[in-house]
């Protein structure tokens, strides 16, 4: 589930943006043990390490609710019985995952196909450029600066260096705006935790500065370069770090040389504690913009801090919480927003700050497609529309006059475009799903782009096609899906195994995009479908509203109905569908495996949301109410246990071979939902194929997660939907 606004640029992502009967307790043993008998299917049969089952039970609404395994929602860090679960269930699954022929294939394909330079999109201060670069295979991706367009680089922070095992990553950063200062956060072993640190960008030397428990931040510096501004919670109580819900997110300003204890609290809603607030300075140094939310729906206030003269007093721009204010940037006191007041798929308004009550003033109307990010660059305005999930942009003047569409390479994805009004000179990457990021260099003056950065691959682009296809949903709605294919297993029409993969929430798009672990899939003649799902953003509000809350089960139809589509039309023969979504999308995989079990080969859900009756007690979770409705009302209650995932196992069904993957220190979606999922799974009699637990050490919800532990995650993954799907993995050097 993202988190963040991208400031200054587009996409923007989204906020904290996932019954059983009662027998005998039993103490854990901690056995992991492949049993010798071998069922028809050929795969040994596993002997699960047995898991204590509690008589938990609750009523609610009159319905009684079994929770045998809810001691394994303790932190795995504090509690030892966790700890030892934990441990016996890994060697389990360690066990059968050796036992996988092409596992060590796969790996080290992906490696290999990592293997490659990548540079992160620039971001300019003064006259100096600084940006992420990759040399292929390195855990964590240091960043550079550049004295000017053409001067010699040099590497100002290895993350690399922060952690023996590399899993300490450099997360969110920002530049001064004289370039003097880099101002970054430290993200460690996978945690949404940040702790906030300070770069002399002429020496290289990191100040003394230190800033903790920030979460869901943005970063903002003051035009003065003396100081930043950024939210942050207070410390959590006791053991409670990595589990505890969040509350009382305050904006503060750091002075720079100072003690966090001297930081100046600058905005806080103390009377409404579940508010959270993002601060950014006004490219003009004169306001501080504060948008505040309350869950993951774009719904936002937005409050006015002055910073020049006198008068601090903060001021309301937008009161309530009643549409999405995405700030594009201002000209003295006309601010300009994306918005969806109004216009379900966004447009351009503009606001008068010097106004009493400011007025909507439209600039650009709403289109067909959706709007899903605009940049004030050189004073014009980029705008990104999403059609059928793909990126098409669009230059206008300030006062929405049309230039022209912005040259981009084809059909896939453009990200950047950071926002510089008073310089016509910005950058974007485009990438597809078979092609990496290329970085462009864009002059907003002429509209034109040309390539900055490209990279070398081990591998031709040319081999591989995608086309975009449209199905029918259970109630006739046409979805969009990506079908990826190596071109010669295209042009033989033959079914292929096939990842069918999904998300469906939070207004989130799934768009094109280069992954390197499913370019190994493809290779060996595999196949990756990417459907469009109901509940995502693809099609602006009406889409998301079809897919969330009460409409849920649109989101599985949709998904199943995929499924369905690619057997019908031979794209994937019976049996050769495996299925993959993470966090709100592992939700996803785990419903429409109880639902329609039969359906598939194989299921990869990770990091999901499986116990839907709980899922608003830990961390980020009592943000979701919005697309997940509230556990503690009784007509969302009565929706969410139709189809939560831990609820809904069907005993007595042939369940296809299923691996959980989730890691110790996601603080975003907390483990304990996977692990008693899993726990759940094993207990019931649902066929004797597999169903494991892979879980990750010092890692967490994804972000931040080191490239040696994403291949080993992934090669696991993909070996074991070969395995089931009846894809047969070669050597590259025997075909």
């Amino acid at each position: 589930m993202a988190l963040f606004r991208i400031r200054g640029g587009f996409p923007r992502a989204g906020l904290p943006h996932a019954g059983f009967p009662h027998v005998a307790r039993r103490l854990f043993v901690p056995l992991a043990l492949m049993i010798l008998t071998v069922p028809a299917h050929g795969d040994p049969t596993i002997a699960y390490p047995p898991t204590r089952r509690d008589d938990v039970v609750e009523t609610q609404f009159g319905v009684s609710v079994a929770d045998p395994y809810r001691w394994l929602e303790n932190d795995v860090r504090v509690d030892g019985a966790v700890r030892d679960w934990v441990t016996a269930q890994n060697k389990a699954t360690q066990a059968y995952l050796d036992t996988l022929p092409g596992r060590d294939i796969l790996a080290a394909r992906m490696k290999r196909l990592y293997d490659y330079a990548r540079t992160g999109v620039p971001r300019k201060g003064g006259g100096r450029y600084f940006y992420t670069r990759n040399s292929g295979l390195q855990n964590q991706s240091p960043l550079y600066v550049r004295e000017g367009l053409e001067g010699k680089e040099r590497l100002l922070l290895d993350p690399n260096a922060l952690a023996k095992d590399g899993a300490t990553a450099l997360a969110e950063w920002e530049v001064s705006e004289d370039g003097r200062y880099l101002l970054y956060a430290v993200q460690d072993g996978g945690t949404d935790w940040r702790i906030l640190r300070v770069v002399d960008v002429d020496s290289g030397r990191t100040l003394d500065d230190r800033v903790e428990w920030v979460k869901y931040s943005g970063l903002s510096w003051a035009n003065d370069g003396q100081g930043f501004y950024y939210s942050r919670f207070d410390a959590p109580a006791g053991d409670a770090t990595f589990q505890a819900t969040v509350e009382n997110q305050r904006v503060w300003y750091h002075a720079l040389g100072t003690a966090q204890a001297e930081d100046r609290l600058v905005y806080a809603t103390p009377d409404r504690p579940r508010l959270g607030h993002v601060a950014e300075v006004t490219d003009d140094g004169r306001w501080l913009l504060v948008t505040s939310s309350e869950g993951t729906d774009e719904r936002y206030a937005l409050t006015l801090i002055p910073l020049v003269g006198e008068d601090r007093t903060a001021r309301p721009l937008v009161k309530g919480l009643k549409n999405d204010w995405a700030f594009i940037g201002n000209v003295g006191d006309l601010f300009y927003f994306r918005t969806d007041l109004r216009a379900p798929r966004g447009r351009i308004v503009r606001l008068d700050a010097a106004s009493a009550r400011p007025r909507a003033q439209p600039i650009v109307a709403e289109s067909r497609d959706t709007l899903s990010g605009a940049s004030m660059i050189g004073g014009r305005i980029v705008l990104a529309y999403l059609s059928d999930a793909r990126t098409v942009a669009k230059l206008v003047e300030r006062d929405g006059k049309p230039v022209g569409n912005v040259p981009l390479p084809g059909i896939g994805t453009a990200i950047g475009f950071s926002r510089r009004p008073a310089d016509s000179e910005s950058f974007f990457s485009f990438a597809s799903y078979t092609d990496p990021s290329v970085v462009y260099r864009y002059d907003v003056a002429t509209n034109v782009a040309r390539v900055w950065s490209r990279p070398r691959l081990a591998f031709d682009p040319g081999d591989f096609q995608t086309d975009q296809l449209f199905y029918p949903s259970k109630d006739g709605t046409q979805i969009p899906l990506f079908l990826i294919r190596r071109r010669d297993v295209a042009a033989s029409g033959k079914a292929a195994p096939t990842i069918l993969y999904g998300y469906g929430g939070f207004n989130i798009a799934q768009t094109p995009g280069f992954n390197p672990t499913r370019l190994a899939w493809l290779e060996q003649g595999g196949a990756v479908a990417i459907a469009n799902l109901r509940g995502g953003g693809e099609y602006g509000k009406a889409w998301h509203d079809a897919g969330r809350l009460s409409h849920k089960q649109n989101v599985f139809d949709d998904f199943i109905a995929a499924a369905e589509f690619l057997n019908a039309k031979g794209y994937a023969a019976k049996g050769q569908i495996a299925i993959e979504g993470r966090s709100n999308g592992g939700l996803l995989v785990g419903a429409v495996t109880n639902q329609r079990p039969d359906l598939f080969a194989a299921a990869l859900p990770a990091v999901g949301v499986m116990d839907m009756l709980r899922f608003d007690r830990f961390t980020a979770g009592r943000y979701w109410v919005d697309d997940y409705g509230y556990p503690s009302k009784e007509a969302d209650f009565r929706t969410l246990l139709s189809y939560s995932p831990y609820h809904t196992i069907r005993e007595g069904a042939d369940y296809p071979a299923i691996l959980v993957t989730t890691a110790d220190t996601d603080d975003r979606v907390v483990p304990g939902h996977s692990f008693k999922y899993t726990a759940a799974l094993q207990h019931a009699q649902i066929g004797d194929r597999p169903h494991l637990i892979r879980i990750e050490t010092r890692a967490g919800h994804g972000s931040g997660k080191p490239v040696d532990k994403t291949i080993a995650e992934f090669a696991d993954m993909y070996a074991f939907a070969a395995r089931w799907t009846g894809l047969t993995i070669r050597d590259p050097g025997d075909q």
